[in-house]
């Protein structure tokens, strides 16, 4: 999940993916379609959060997911919290990585947002949401 704020409309989309770019110092990418609302904020607020949802997040990955939510407050039942950049972060996910935008480069239909890590936090245990072909996946021990 990407999450971002700027003059006081915040807004934030689920992601399939984030890749680590480098570990110092801590630099991560994010891909935004162009046309959604976060790449916007993310251009004009120069920031953004990541937040890993856990297993049992699956109807908040589902609404910031929607197209038909994209004009919405996705925020309206959702418990969040911020760190440093005031990127509003889920409640009870597993990881919260706080990012200024470093680079960002377009890339046919997409912004590649290069991020480092400004503020990180980890939850002690829990399982990840996952997704793969279309379905929420489970890891198996």
């Amino acid at each position: 999940m990407v999450t971002t704020e700027f003059e006081g409309v915040r807004h934030g989309m689920t992601v399939n993916s984030f890749v680590s770019v480098s570990l110092e110092p801590p630099l991560v990418l994010v891909s935004l379609e162009k046309t959604t609302r976060t790449n916007q904020l993310v251009k004009n607020s120069g920031v953004f959060g990541i937040t890993i949802l856990a297993s049992h997040q699956q109807a908040i990955s589902d609404c910031f997911a929607g197209r038909q939510t994209e004009g919405s407050d996705r925020f309206s039942n959702v418990k969040t919290k911020t760190l440093l950049t005031g990127a509003s972060f889920i409640e009870e996910g597993l990881a919260f990585f706080d990012c200024i935008v470093a680079a960002r480069y377009e890339a046919a239909t997409h912004t590649l947002f290069i991020g480092e890590v400004v503020a990180l936090e980890v939850a002690p245990e829990g399982e990840p949401l996952l997704y793969f072909k279309q379905h929420y996946r489970q890891l198996s021990r």
